[in-house]
């Protein structure tokens, strides 16, 4: 086997693989060198939780020598990947950022995990997260490090996952977005985030916050690396009943031997986008809609569906399912919740019947409503949030005086249940990374990945790193 290269840890994870497919490259050899990377900067970065050094040694041996003797099963085989702290891991503390869960060792396998374990893949560990998976860190576990810059949010709960991807501590993680908590995490990092449509990768064996709304989903570097992991964390799961029976296309495969953008009819709503946005997040959209453009895609005005009278108690409806989540706990062990989760259950314990009705009614409504416009475009391109990466003052500022700001471009998206694709477009002038979102009808993903894959191939901005040794 050849040297391995002194930046592998951000080589891409497909390239990484062709190299152990060739047996060019050990998977003991990789697995040391990211745990080795682990030792040195999470220290400052704070992305794991646990990490499982032991285990990823086991499997990595394990697959090494089933590569060597010809049993090569796929693009994962070997890969040093990483899992939010809300996916149960059989023996392995999992505690979904909480320490009223410290303890917590479950007796099974979340199927993401499973499934990520049968195509080959290396468990480094698990990744930190908000109490809960909601808004806040708490206090006791503290919170990451955006490794751009310090004082930048590092998104919302999946932001270990975020951390770690964009600093090279993983080839690729798994995240959950509920209402942004993969989206969130992947702009301010800077990497490709896939929110595929509900019930796409099955949930069985999570914390959960809102089952109705939770979405499991892969978080990589790039959308070839992304479109490897979603193959293996999709389909169906007789343990989950609301996954999708549908088909797992070759995600991977499909970016090949296609014209990337060309044909796509890519929608832009741009009195929705601009309304109250900073100048530089609309330019860097812009910029990315023109080299769409130049790539063969038709870009089409649209009128994006109103979703203020579904939005007006979504959070709510959120808290409401998330009380029910926590019902073994709350509020019997209240004092061992932090201060935004104990308010946010105390307001879905509150919430009105009638507001959840109307909710309800909203939201199939506004999905009556993208249904109708999917039929017109392929996809739509939109903020991720529109304004900057924030700071972290800045980002508790908007949480505390306005925070339907935050949620204007994800909320909606997730009470569709529909895909979206997360990639960075630029960088503001001061050094905040920027990251835009490409949304598209359920079961899409193929046609999205396809795009921003095209998209990353005549643009380097996700091969930019931080500024970590």
């Amino acid at each position: 086997m050849s040297a391995e290269p002194s930046d592998l840890h951000y080589r891409s994870l497909t390239e990484t693989a062709e190299r152990i497919r060739r047996r060019e490259l050990s998977p003991v050899a990789v697995t040391e060198a990211m745990l080795e990377r682990i030792g040195r900067l999470d220290g400052g970065l704070h992305s794991y939780r646990t990490v499982t050094a032991d285990l990823a040694r086991a499997q990595a041996a394990q697959a090494e020598s089933e590569i060597a003797a010809g049993r090569y099963r796929g693009p994962l085989h070997g890969i040093p990947v990483a899992v939010k702290d809300l996916c149960f891991t059989e023996g392995i503390p999992t505690s979904a950022g909480m320490p009223i869960h410290r303890g917590f060792r479950p007796d099974h396998d979340a199927t993401v995990v499973r499934r990520l374990a049968d195509a080959g893949a290396v468990l480094l560990g698990k990744q930190h997260l908000t109490e809960g998976a909601c808004i806040e860190h708490h206090p006791e576990f503290g919170r990451p490090v955006n490794p751009w810059r310090a004082d930048l949010w590092t998104g919302a709960s999946s932001s270990g996952s975020g951390v770690a991807t964009a600093a090279g501590l993983c080839f690729a993680s798994v995240g959950s977005d509920t209402g942004g908590s993969i989206r969130f995490p992947s702009a301010p990092n800077g990497v490709t985030g896939v929110k595929p449509t509900w019930g796409r990768i099955s949930r069985h064996g999570i914390f959960n916050l809102a089952e109705s709304y939770d979405t499991l989903g892969p978080m990589a570097r790039s959308a070839a690396d992304a479109a490897a992991m979603l193959g293996v964390l999709a389909g169906d799961d007789p343990a989950d009943p609301t996954s999708l029976p549908a088909a797992v296309p070759d995600y991977l495969g499909g970016l090949a031997g296609v014209e990337g953008a060309r044909g796509l009819r890519i929608g832009i709503d741009r009195a929705y986008n601009d309304a109250g946005a900073d100048p530089e997040t609309t330019g860097l959209l812009e910029a990315a809609a023109a080299v769409l453009r130049d790539l063969g895609a038709e870009l089409r005005p649209v009128a994006f569906p109103d979703h203020q009278p579904l939005c007006a108690h979504l959070a709510e409806v959120h808290m409401a399912e998330l009380a029910s989540a926590h019902a073994a706990t709350y509020p019997e062990q209240k004092q061992r919740y932090g201060r935004w989760l104990t308010a946010g259950l105390e307001s879905g314990l509150a919430m009105s019947p009638v507001d959840y009705a109307r909710t309800t009614i909203e939201r199939d409504r506004f999905k009556g409503r993208l249904v109708r416009l999917f039929a017109e475009v392929d996809a739509v391109l939109m903020p991720v949030f529109s304004f900057a990466t924030p700071t972290w003052q800045e980002v508790e500022a908007i949480v505390e005086t306005e925070i339907s700001r935050l949620f204007r471009f994800t909320f909606p998206i997730n009470a569709s249940g529909s895909p979206s694709v997360t990639f960075p477009c630029g960088f503001t002038g001061d050094g905040r990374p920027i990251g835009i979102q490409l949304v598209g009808a359920h079961l899409s993903e193929a046609v999205l990945l396809r795009a921003v894959h095209a998209y990353q191939q005549a643009t380097d901005w996700h091969l930019r790193r931080p500024p970590l040794p």
